[in-house]
């Protein structure tokens, strides 16, 4: 068990006179009267909380309120200990006034002497305030050095968690020098200053952590972005227009344009489950997977299944993320369409020749990465000139206003009615339309949107 130093009752042993407080020029120096100047004490205190409340640094607070705190109670040395992480007997000196340079215990920690044993090590690991009025240091004592020439200390541990992890030592060169009186107060004011310092400390770490953690997404949303196309492909008899913007750095929209034998086109557009970087990675993988095989599975039933039985077996099957795609083949000669829908939301079909509107949503199936046997159907749709197809993510639709309202697709619909768009024209009414109905509202959801009109 550590040895624990007991405080020595405040008497005068008879080989040594009485010896008086020494005189300081303190706030805490007693008046004519026998009481403190509570007024000039009062000020100093709520200078000191002021300035303590302005510090950003910590390392910087922990200088101000030691320069502070030296009004209230002078000492000859200061020596901070921590044993954090550590077993007894060891433990580290963290700051000490007579050190030239400071050294940043939170930074350089290396830095820091590590010490074991003796009256110290018994002290911080005791988990209790100590006042000695004649000190005495065996000779062997491992900081025997260090605490040469002292002959008052005060043992003030700092908690955290219940358990004294950091202790300040204050030490004075005369006997008796500590007033048994202030002990209460000492430590009650050195552990909440601990406490704010700590706080301090925490802030500081978040702020590097989010930052850091920001530039990873940064890095994510930049790969992300560059799975999408670069530039739109021309496709003969198809006029294009492209957008993508994702709710937070990164997300899990995708789309995409595959060329295909025969003069034909791959036209696909997916939402992962989920929001940020785990979405963004799986939607990465999703464009893996479809890049590899797109090729050769001409057509989209056959690529869906291909992209569920692979995200099925390796990527999402104890995970819950799963991937609604809509994926379509137009052959530009005939203006044929064969499409595909894994759970995905339908696109909007305006057949500006006659003014119906339609949904591609006669077939569908479950989202990829659900079920390793789910299977997947595909129908064709013959399009003419005129005729606008509006593909889009449910962070179109569900977007929401500062009521709670969705966009919803009758006021998607209402914007097909203007049939003398381009599909540039087109994807930015719908767009215009988003913005103003949620009005600066901060979206939820990714938002992709691809507008295709049949030339």
């Amino acid at each position: 068990m550590p040895r624990i130093p007991q405080p020595i009752p405040p008497v005068n042993p008879p080989d040594i006179p009485a010896i008086s407080p020494p005189a300081v020029d303190s706030p805490l120096t007693p008046t004519s009267n026998g009481s403190h100047d509570w007024k000039t004490r009062l000020a100093l205190i709520v200078e000191t909380m002021r300035e303590m409340s302005l510090q950003t640094d910590p390392q910087e607070m922990v200088r101000n309120y030691g320069r502070r705190i030296e009004q209230l109670l002078p000492v000859d040395r200061r020596i901070s200990l921590s044993r954090r992480d550590l077993d007894y007997p060891r433990f580290r000196v963290t700051r000490d006034s007579l050190w030239k340079d400071a050294i940043n215990p939170w930074k350089e920690r290396e830095r820091l002497p590590l010490l074991a044993g003796g009256m110290i090590a018994d002290l911080i690991y005791g988990n209790e305030p100590v006042v000695i009025d004649e000190l005495q240091v065996a000779a062997d004592d491992p900081v025997a050095e260090m605490l040469k020439g002292y002959h008052s200390l005060l043992a003030i541990p700092m908690f955290d968690h219940g358990e004294a992890i950091n202790m300040v030592l204050l030490l004075r060169k005369e006997p008796r020098a500590f007033d048994h009186e202030q002990v209460p107060e000492a430590v009650w004011r050195s552990n909440l200053f601990g406490r704010a310092t700590s706080n301090l400390v925490l802030k500081e770490e978040r702020r590097e952590a989010f930052e850091e953690l920001d530039r990873e997404l940064a890095a994510v949303a930049n790969i992300q972005r560059s799975l999408l196309p670069a530039t739109l492909p021309a496709i003969p008899t198809l006029d294009l227009a492209a957008h993508y913007s994702p709710a937070r750095r990164a997300g899990g929209d995708y789309y995409d344009f595959f060329k295909l034998p025969d003069g034909k086109w791959g036209i696909l557009i997916a939402d992962v489950s989920g929001h940020g970087t785990p979405a963004a990675v799986l939607m990465a993988i999703t464009h893996c997977i479809v890049h590899t095989h797109v090729s050769s599975l001409v057509h989209p039933d056959e690529l869906l299944r291909h992209v569920n039985c692979h995200l099925s077996e390796r990527y999402t099957y104890d995970n819950g993320l799963f991937v609604t795609a809509f994926y379509a083949v137009y052959d530009p000669a005939n203006r044929h369409l064969l499409y595909s829908n894994a759970g995905h939301n339908p696109p909007r079909l305006k057949r500006c020749g006659d003014g119906t509107l339609h949904s591609l949503d006669r077939i569908s199936g479950l989202p990829l990465g659900i079920w390793e046997g789910g299977d997947y159907d595909a129908t064709e749709e013959q399009l003419v000139p005129g005729d606008e197809i509006v593909f889009y993510t449910d962070g179109i639709t569900e977007a929401h206003n500062r009521a709670g309202e969705m966009f919803g697709t009758d006021r998607l619909d209402a914007l097909l009615e203007n049939c003398g768009l381009r599909a540039q024209g087109l994807l930015d009414s719908v767009l215009d339309a988003v913005e103003k109905f949620t009005d600066g509202y901060p979206a939820d959801d990714d938002r992709t949107l691809v507008v295709a009109r049949v030339r």
